[in-house]
């Protein structure tokens, strides 16, 4: 029979959509002190945070403990373990977990494994956390599979672009609508150059969220709602003042701060121990872009030191109905973290 390790089971078991993560991490901070963590307690953002060793010098692992909604009943099916947030990203919590337990942390050391809320939100546990820890490298849970490590993120900015026009009859054509959509339209057209020839990660990647229009019997106004997905040379800022800035008549407004993209150093120390342990496991190591944002985006700049993340799962399963984890991938990445930590000297 087909052993679930207790600290996965647990944490899936306690079902936490962004906001309702209490439970969670109530029980995650009492799984912490049971595997002998020295400390194990919730901050004061709500995150659940566990620390061996006492040393001067850091390691974070930066997991996040909360999930989208809609909950999956926890089932096993041959090796895969179906639950909300198995994947995404409950699975590189618990390795983090369950690695950080099985190693003697060495006296210059101390590890810090944090549960953080509301990574699906504003990412309130993250930027709780920025300014209390200043480690000297820092992992971030989120699926890689167990044989990759994810060095990119895109960055992304929503933004609102609205354009007004004095109320016609509709027998004279160019609506406000007509406008905004002409002026989309030319964005796109940009857009498309720019992307011409690059990789994903590279690109411009704008998507509608929202259209709307109203009037009131004086005036006609349009909105696009959009969000973006740019690479890492395209801030957030040059984005809104020189490409949208450049459309024509309308209207641009920041709908909230935009993130700036990552992307880790593929030959620091840190990759390279990852790379090293990955082999060792038996596993043939690569790298990988993401689309989408995580926490990395958010510390590793402020924290400036190597940051890569890493975790067990497919990707292409987060947010689906269908979430499931493969327990041989989670124990291969649970030994991946090990020899990583040994292999940097942070254990033994």
């Amino acid at each position: 029979m087909t052993k679930i390790p207790e600290t996965l089971l647990g944490l899936l078991s306690e079902y936490s959509p962004t906001g309702s993560e209490s439970a969670a991490v109530e029980w995650l901070v009492q799984r912490m002190a049971a595997l002998q963590f020295d400390q194990s307690f919730i901050d004061g953002a709500g995150n659940a945070v566990g620390i061996k060793g006492s040393g001067n010098k850091q390691i974070v692992f930066l997991g996040h403990i909360d999930t989208v909604k809609g909950e999956i009943p926890v089932r096993l099916e041959d090796d895969c373990l179906y639950g909300r947030g198995s994947v995404d990203a409950k699975g590189s919590l618990s390795a983090f977990v369950d690695a950080v337990a099985a190693v003697s942390v060495l006296p210059e050391w101390q590890v810090v494994v944090i549960g953080a809320v509301d990574e699906e939100g504003d990412s309130k546990g993250a930027n709780y956390i920025i300014d209390y820890y200043h480690p000297q490298m820092a992992i971030i849970g989120e699926p890689s599979q167990w044989n990759r490590v994810t060095l990119g993120y895109k960055g992304s900015q929503p933004a609102m672009i609205t354009y007004r026009q004095p109320l016609t009859h509709s027998s004279q054509g160019g609506s406000a609508n007509d406008v905004l959509l002409g002026a989309w339209q030319e964005l796109l057209q940009r857009v498309k150059a720019f992307n011409q020839g690059k990789t994903m990660f590279e690109q411009i990647i704008p998507t509608v969220l929202d259209l709307a229009s109203m009037s009131d019997g004086f005036e006609m106004r349009a909105n696009i709602k959009a969000g973006t997905r740019l690479p890492v040379s395209i801030s957030p800022q040059v984005w809104l003042e020189e490409w949208l800035g450049a459309l024509h008549g309308v209207e641009i407004s920041m709908l909230s701060t935009g993130i700036p993209a990552y992307q880790a150093d593929k030959n620091s120390v840190l990759t390279r121990a990852f790379l090293g342990a990955i082999r060792d496991a038996g596993g043939k190591p690569g790298f990988v872009n993401k689309s989408g944002t995580s926490d990395i985006n958010l510390v590793a700049p402020v924290w400036g030191c190597p940051a890569v993340a890493y975790g067990p799962g497919d990707s292409n399963l987060d947010h689906t109905p269908n979430e499931h984890l493969a327990l041989s991938d989670y124990d291969h990445s649970v030994q991946v973290l090990i020899t990583m930590l040994k292999i940097l000297g942070f254990s033994s």
